[in-house]
């Protein structure tokens, strides 16, 4: 054979002879890496597309000790053998060796210059998943903590199958946790994903290419930006984008080479312009230029809403200086020598980004007329927006913990993803609230003291409160943006000064999730109102069930409903109370489950539960004995869909409440007169109820006409108003509203919270001053 055979590694001397022919072979047929490890087949490789040489473990290990001199080469030298003999005969379809994908995973971590430990693990991540290895096998040749990070990395498998949502959220619950336990858990699964999308095109099937360039770019390119990584984004993102808008990223590259053929020239001329400038004024900088990526064009293009030819700022320039005090000198010599476009300067060093990001951003009309975009920064800080949470990884001590910088602000927003998982109430739930946090679009904001709160682009007053506390948030009463007062719902610019009122007994509102867009605000009001609804249930649930079981002489304990939670499908005797509470489970099911000898004799059952009478009268109230009269409450009027409870007054028969109605409460001491029922088939004839809402609208004119036209157009017809409360920032008023049902009122709530003017709307229960409805 021509040529000279690759070397064999010292370390593989240990191995059988047969085995060392193996790997040669292999380095022999060096290849482009595949897209995805679905593909591997430990069979003889079909024919290679784009072959060249694997990298050899001197040149990984050279490139480690390039940054890091001290670098355990041993260990590296050992993860590189253990990997190639452990994927040994493996191979991807499009051909290549296995053992390339995690050496090339490998290689784009040196590129962020990581830790000796990370780059193993690079090596090794697919070992216990894809080969005979195991996690004791790990933890024997490379250590606990190299053990650890495999481990965790081999866990998150299920995000490479973008399948049904459950098991997606699952999967990113997974990852956050993970990620909580070692950052570098993230960074190995960055790179390997990005590998992964470079070679995409070797998947056979369309489909599966599309549903991973589509996790791809909702999932790990947003991650790979909030920790600060924006090369790696910016490279996934148009990944993804020329997989899922082939068409589109076409185009835009034709034009771009249409528009201007010596667009290189442009940038060096350009380049060296700015660069002689500065010497002028003694600033000494490296100033390069690029043209941006196609996906950074067309999403210019989609949010400005033009076409190409208008686009003019397709051009950007780097401006790395020594000092912080250069970068502000720098931005005067720009400004001074070109024109600067209106408001397109932003200072991301006074004021960093969540992720640690610093540099000054301005536009110019600049040295030959074009429209350039010029970022000034630091070396460091070039470091920082290079490679992000990876940038200062080197600085953290013995105990594993991080200097408090700026940069560290990426840790902040993992702790608020770790805060969210504790929250959170399904995996659905969390993907849904941690999504809204992924994405980096910002404001910075301040409060009257002058704090910065960063929120992201969209976000309102009541997003801010949350941001700044809790109890704050959960106490929002109205705000004032720069001294204005303003409604909750508007959204935040940068610069805005925020001062929120607060009222010693306000609560959230379930309208305030329209409009929130922080995954923490949306957390906290929905933990807010689940918590709520769920004690009012339980406390009426236990009542109810007390009723229910004194009916048939038994005793209501913890430890009997405790006992049957199982056999209902619930967990505990909170949940089966809870249950009762909202109406999801009728107290007679509970008390049969408890006894179920009840079940086998009839006789014993006080309620004769009827739908037709045998003169073929209709009941609209079930759980009620026949003959027994009945009228609704003129105190909470229910209306056909709510939650009810039967009340038994001498002399009246039966008086049907809401099961949160407050005179229930002032009948604790007569819990033998609860009936427990629910609305029959023929509810609906009933006839018209009355409903009565508490509006809150804004302090200006027209508001109450529009809340008004709201309500006539959803059919609702009203015949009593009163305000209640009046101030600068907004009135409240209560409405009687006749409506046929729940359904119907909630039409007309849906209308009103809609409406541009109305804050907000709640249904209240008063039993003064509350008119009847007309007769039908």
């Amino acid at each position: 054979m021509a040529g000279r055979e690759p070397a064999i590694p010292l370390l593989l001397s240990a191995f059988p002879i047969s085995e060392i022919r193996a790997y040669i072979m292999l380095a022999m047929t060096a290849a482009s890496p595949s897209a995805d490890k679905t593909n591997v087949v430990p069979i003889a490789p079909p024919k290679a597309r784009g072959r060249r040489k694997l990298m050899r473990q001197t040149e990984l290990v050279d490139r480690v000790k390039a940054y890091d001199p001290g670098a355990n080469e041993a260990l590296l030298n050992k993860a590189y053998v253990f990997a190639m003999k452990a994927h040994g005969k493996q191979f991807r379809a499009s051909g290549d060796p296995y053992f390339a994908h995690p050496l090339e995973v490998a290689a784009i971590l040196t590129e962020l210059k990581l830790d000796e430990a990370t780059i193993a693990t690079a090596l090794l991540h697919d070992t216990i998943e894809d080969t005979l290895a195991t996690y004791d096998d790990i933890k024997v040749n490379f250590g606990q903590e190299i053990a650890d990070l495999v481990d965790g990395v081999t866990k998150l498998t299920g995000l490479e199958v973008f399948s049904e949502r459950t098991k997606q959220a699952e999967n990113f619950r997974k990852l956050m946790l993970a990620m909580s336990n070692d950052i570098r858990v993230l960074l190995v699964k960055l790179a390997d994903r990005l590998h992964n999308m470079r070679t995409l095109q070797f998947i056979k099937e369309p489909e599966k290419r599309r549903r991973i360039a589509q996790e791809t770019f909702d999932v790990y390119a947003p991650l790979a930006g909030r920790i600060g990584m924006q090369h790696m984004r910016e490279e996934l993102e148009d990944l993804a984008f020329a997989e899922l808008h082939p068409d589109a990223r076409n185009s835009i590259i034709t034009r771009i080479e249409r528009l201007d053929t010596s667009r290189d020239k442009l940038i060096d001329r350009v380049a060296d312009q700015i660069k002689r400038k500065l010497a002028e004024k003694d600033v000494d900088a490296w100033v390069y230029g690029r043209s941006k990526r196609p996906y950074s064009i067309w999403r210019k293009l989609q949010d400005k809403k033009v076409n190409f030819e208008q686009l003019s700022d397709v051009i950007a320039f780097r401006v790395i200086v020594k000092s912080e005090l250069d970068c502000y000198r720098t931005l005067g010599v720009l400004h001074t020598s070109w024109p600067a476009v209106p408001a397109r300067f932003k200072d991301f060093i006074s004021t960093p980004k969540p992720n640690g990001y610093r540099s000054l951003h301005t536009t110019l009309i600049g040295p030959e007329k074009q429209r350039v975009e010029v970022q000034i920064r630091t070396e460091e800080m070039h470091d920082v927006a290079e490679r992000g949470v990876a940038a200062h990884w080197r600085y953290r001590d013995a105990g594993g913990e991080a200097p408090k910088t700026p940069e560290n602000r990426a840790y902040e927003w993992l702790r608020e993803m770790v805060d969210l998982l504790e929250q959170g109430n399904t995996a659905e739930e969390f993907f849904e609230q941690s999504r809204l946090n992924l994405y980096q679009d910002q404001v910075f904001c301040f409060t009257p003291k002058g704090d910065l709160i960063p929120l992201p682009r969209g976000a309102t007053p009541i997003d801010f409160a949350y941001q700044v506390h809790t109890d704050l948030g959960h106490r929002t009463l109205g705000a004032k943006v720069n001294s204005v007062p303003v409604p909750l719902y508007t959204p935040l610019r940068n610069g805005d000064q925020v001062e929120i009122i607060a009222g010693k007994d306000e609560t959230p509102s379930p309208l305030w999730e329209q409009f929130v867009v922080t995954g923490r605000a949306r957390a906290e009001i929905k933990r807010f109102l689940r918590q709520q609804q769920r004690g009012e249930h339980i406390k009426f649930g236990r009542k109810i069930l007390e009723k229910v079981f004194a009916e048939e002489k038994f005793e209501l304990t913890d430890k009997a409903v405790d006992g049957v939670a199982k056999k209902l499908g619930l967990n505990k005797a909170d949940d089966v109370l809870a249950q009762v509470g909202q109406g999801s489970l009728r107290g007679r099911e509970v008390l049969e489950a408890v006894y179920p000898e009840l079940k086998r004799d009839p006789e014993r059952r006080k309620r004769v539960v009827l739908e037709e009478t045998p003169g073929d009268k209709r009941i609209s109230i079930r759980g009620l004995t026949a003959g027994v009269a009945y009228r609704l409450g003129t105190c909470c009027h229910p209306l056909p869909g709510d939650r009810i409870v039967g009340l038994m007054v001498p002399g009246q028969g039966a008086v049907i409440h809401t099961i949160d109605c407050a005179e229930l409460e002032k009948a604790q001491s007569t819990m033998d007169d609860w009936l427990d029922v629910a609305w029959g088939s023929h509810a609906a004839e009933i006839g018209p109820s009355v409903a009565r809402l508490k509006v809150r609208v804004k302090n200006a004119a027209g508001s109450l006409g529009a809340a008004m036209t709201a309500i006539g157009n959803s059919g609702g017809n009203i015949f009593n108003m009163k305000t209640t409360n009046r101030n600068p920032l907004f009135f409240e008023f209560q409405v009687d509203i006749v409506v046929r049902d729940v359904a119907h009122l909630q039409n007309v709530i849906g209308a009103l919270r809609v409406s541009e003017v109305v804050e907000s709307v709640d249904r209240v229960r008063e039993p003064e001053g509350t008119p009847q409805p007309p007769a039908a």
